[in-house]
């Protein structure tokens, strides 16, 4: 056996392995992408609903300080 067939025999199983595993690789990056994509889209709708409560206790403080404003006027 010449030193050619035994880098032959040693290195395309190599290669082969390695093509495998860059392809997993590459498929695990695409799904941990998209599960990614769907956080990104849960993180917004928590930030809207933050907005949303935000927004509304405002209005409720608003409301709580013009009846307390009356409460003192007739005080």
């Amino acid at each position: 056996m010449t030193s050619e067939q035994l880098y032959i025999l040693v290195g395309v199983p190599m290669l082969f392995n390695a093509t495998l595993i860059g392809l997993v690789i590459a498929y695990i990056n695409a799904r941990f992408g998209k599960v990614d994509a769907r956080f990104d889209g849960i993180d917004k709708r928590f930030d809207d609903m933050r907005d949303l409560w935000r927004a509304e206790l405002r209005r409720v403080e608003e409301v709580l300080d013009a009846r307390l404003k009356q409460i003192e006027e007739r005080g």
